[in-house]
Order: C-alpha cells, then sequence, then structure tokens
C-alpha cells in the first residue's frame, strides 16, 4: 500500500457508519469531489465540447422559434448543450472508477466500514459537482455571449432540473466502473455516451429527426434530462417539470439498487 493510498483510507475508517442512515463520511465525500476537480484537462474537455456546439448552433439558430417548445432555439440549444455536457461530466467518472478498481482502491474500501450506500453517494456527490459546473459554465456563455433571453426564475429552473437530474448518469458511470475492465472501459464509454447524446436528442432536436427516433428517444433518461431542462424554461406541456422528474427518479431508484447490490455482492467475496 502507498503513503498516498494509506492516507486516503484513514479518514473512512475514522468518520464512516456501517449504514448511511447513520450519516455519511463527509470527509471521504470532500476527498473525492476535491480529487474530480483538480483534474484540469478532462474539466476543460468537458466543458469546451458543450460550449462549441453552443456558439456553432445557437449562433446559426438562435432567432427562430421552435415549433415544438415555443421556446427560441437559442434556448433549446443552451438546453440541450447544458444537458449534454452534464451527462458528459457525470459519465466520465466512470473512468476514475474503473482506474481505482483496476489499483485495488474498491478493495481497501470493501475493508473499511464504508456501507454500499455511502460510496455510491459519495460517487454521486463528485459527479454531481462536476456537472455543476458544466452547466453554469454553458449558460453564462449563451447568456453573455449570446445575449440569450430568458427570465432568471426560467434559468434557476432549468439549470436546476438538469443538475437534478443529472443522478441516474452519475450512476451509470459507477455501474460501467464496477463491471468494465480497463481494455474495455473506452469503447463502452463511447457506446454509451455517443448514444445517449444522439438517441436522446441532445444533438440534434427529435422533430427533424426521423420519427422512430421519437419513440426510442422516450425509453432513454438523456431525453427526459434535456425535457426537465425545457420544463423548467417554461416549454409548452401540461405535465410540467413532475414528469420528467418521476423517470428520471425512476432511473436512478433502480440503478442505485442494482450498484448496492453489486457492491455488496463484492464485499462479500472478501
Amino acid at each position: 500500500m502507498t503513503a498516498t493510498t494509506a492516507t486516503a483510507v484513514a479518514p473512512v475508517r475514522s468518520t464512516t457508519t456501517p449504514a448511511l442512515g447513520a450519516g455519511l463520511p463527509w470527509r471521504y465525500v470532500a476527498l473525492e469531489t476535491a480529487r474530480q476537480l483538480r483534474n484540469v484537462r478532462a474539466m476543460v474537455f468537458t466543458f469546451a465540447v458543450p460550449v462549441v456546439m453552443l456558439l456553432v448552433f445557437g449562433g446559426a439558430y438562435g432567432s427562430q422559434l421552435d415549433p415544438t417548445t415555443h421556446l427560441r432555439y437559442l434556448v433549446v440549444t443552451t438546453l440541450q448543450m447544458a444537458s449534454y455536457g452534464a451527462m458528459m461530466a457525470a459519465l466520465s467518472q466512470a473512468f476514475v472508477l474503473v482506474t481505482e478498481r483496476s489499483l485495488g482502491w474498491n478493495r481497501q474500501l470493501r475493508i473499511t466500514p464504508l456501507s454500499g450506500w455511502a460510496f455510491l453517494v459519495s460517487k454521486v456527490i463528485a459527479a454531481m459537482a462536476f456537472a455543476a459546473m458544466s452547466i453554469l459554465v454553458t449558460l453564462v456563455v449563451a447568456v453573455l455571449a449570446l445575449h440569450a433571453a430568458l427570465d432568471p426564475g426560467h434559468w434557476v429552473a432549468a439549470a436546476s432540473g438538469i443538475w437534478c437530474g443529472v443522478v441516474p448518469f452519475a450512476l451509470i458511470a459507477v455501474l460501467i466502473g464496477q463491471f468494465a475492465k480497463p481494455s474495455f472501459a473506452q469503447p463502452l464509454f463511447m457506446v454509451v455516451f455517443m448514444g445517449l447524446a444522439i438517441l436522446g436528442g441532445l444533438w440534434v432536436p427529435l422533430s427533424v429527426m426521423p420519427a422512430w427516433m421519437g419513440d426510442v428517444a422516450h425509453l432513454l433518461p438523456s431525453y427526459w434530462l434535456n425535457r426537465i431542462g425545457q420544463m423548467g424554461a417554461g416549454a409548452t406541456g401540461t405535465a410540467g417539470m413532475l414528469e420528467p422528474a418521476l423517470v428520471l427518479t425512476g432511473w436512478a431508484v433502480v440503478l442505485g439498487a442494482v450498484i448496492v447490490w453489486r457492491y455488496r455482492r463484492d464485499a462479500a467475496r472478501q
């Protein structure tokens, strides 16, 4: 065990409890979050891609009105790119988990009092901190550089909805990190990420895509991530933010249960 690993394990032993309900290991959560935010290269890539796409597509079609949402295309594109960047930030945590598992860090955690739920929540919080920064950067660029117009209340509702909706994608990243081998992580990530982005309508509005893609999109969390942002921005619809929130919550519950089951199963093998 290296000195760095030994230092990291010590806070976990002193602050964790056997069950999540008894309290989270906040030092470990803070350690995880700070470690992710120090990855400058990953942050620049994650923030730059949605911003560049926003500047290209938002600047070209921003003044037109989207007949589906009745929002300006610039606002629609901003929300798409904010969802895209948040999803990419959350899913990128899969590489961290795969690396940790290959180095044996997960085995070290399983011999500490860290519970399955605490492990899960710590990873989700780190991913959501990363996603929050991506959303903020995208919205600031849209407002300051492209003059995207929306009242503050709708901006806050849309950004908050997207940020909360990132949870299922953080869980997908954890799931990939639990199962994928290092040599297989990159292609698996690209298939999952590209599939969710394209089929979920985060790159191109579904209104201009074939009808069958709309049917597929409704089965994916990426569609509902974009949708919750649109509804928060005041898009037309009868269910408001409730419907996408319920769908994303359902995804989170199912994925969370699978992850905790996997974590406990691995712990039982020790």
